[in-house]
């Protein structure tokens, strides 16, 4: 059975609040998106990994494309590339697809990306390169993300139409998608970048149902009322690049800037509940057999190191 991005969890767990308790365990380090505003050398870096990924990853499944970022991004935020090896930068983009079609078990396989790309590099580089990310991710390969939180907040949209549903569902898993090349984004939690992509939808395509939709999302005690404010403003312009809503956004009472305003919540700004660190039995995975490497093992290989980021 494929890995179900909105499903990330086995059917036995208490869904929902295992997700918010966990998801701060599936996220880059807090240093990361420092280190990537603090050096051009880092986002650059960064760029041209993302750049391969969705180069390589055309005509898969965006999921899977995303899925490989993520793993990505959670990777460089402990180890760094070193200078003057280039081509590690096409070996990690490869390894992170190669893994995220593993987990949703596609008919890929990395001969099939390596002759897309046009690389020449052997599969016993991958491999060990695939043993080292998942070593820097704690083999949590089932990825809480934000549509992990869809099927959650889409419970306080009122409507009985499953169409209806299906449709804000969909607007907002394309401004996920998209909004994953924003670097900026990379500090608030699934969950927030969840809620605030429908509010962005229902805005669009539902404004009627607007205000109630608000309100419930910004009275649940699972979200931080700031942290949302601040992530729905940046995702706003990633949103409405190039798209303009097919029910007209003028027939709203709110305009975008103003549909999130601080005003709207309640003087007293709850945060998300205390994330604990609980490992559960869907955190880990064992991909095609592979044994769990030895970072010591890199080390000796003056051909093949990455150096580990102290956190």
């Amino acid at each position: 059975m494929e890995f179900d991005l909105e499903n990330p969890l086995p059917p036995s767990m208490d869904k929902f609040p295992s997700l918010f308790h966990i998801e701060n365990e599936h996220m880059p380090s807090k240093t990361y998106l420092q280190a990537l505003n603090s050096a051009d050398s880092n986002l650059s870096i960064r760029r041209e990994i993302v750049s391969s990924i969705f180069h390589l990853t055309r005509g898969i499944d965006p999921f899977s494309s995303y899925l490989a970022t993520n793993y990505m991004d959670r990777f460089l935020s402990t180890h760094s590339i070193p200078d003057g090896k280039p081509w590690i930068l096409k070996v990690v983009a490869i390894s992170c697809i190669s893994l995220a079609l593993k987990m949703r078990k596609t008919e890929f396989s990395v001969s099939d990306l390596l002759d897309a790309g046009g690389f020449i590099v052997d599969f016993l580089t991958i491999e060990r390169m695939e043993m080292l990310i998942l070593g820097a991710l704690k083999w949590r390969m089932r990825s809480v993300n934000p549509f992990s939180f869809a099927n959650y907040f889409v419970t306080f949209f009122k409507s009985k139409d499953d169409s209806s549903i299906q449709a804000l569902k969909n607007r907002a898993f394309a401004i996920i998608l998209k909004a994953q090349n924003d670097v900026k984004l990379l500090e608030f939690k699934p969950s927030v970048i969840s809620a605030s992509a429908l509010l962005i939808a229902a805005h669009e395509l539902f404004p009627v149902q607007l205000p109630s939709f608000r309100d419930a999302i910004c009275c649940c005690s699972y979200v931080n009322k700031a942290n949302l404010v601040q992530c729905y403003d940046l995702m706003q312009d990633v949103a409405m690049e190039r798209y303009e809503s097919v029910l007209g956004i003028a027939s709203s009472s709110c305009t975008p800037t103003n549909v999130l305003d601080p005003h709207c919540f309640s003087s007293s700004i709850s945060s998300s509940q205390t994330n604990q660190s609980s490992e559960t039995a869907g955190n880990a995975a064992g991909i095609g057999g592979l044994k769990r490497p030895k970072l010591e093992d890199f080390a000796t290989d003056n051909s093949f190191q990455l150096s580990q980021n102290h956190q």
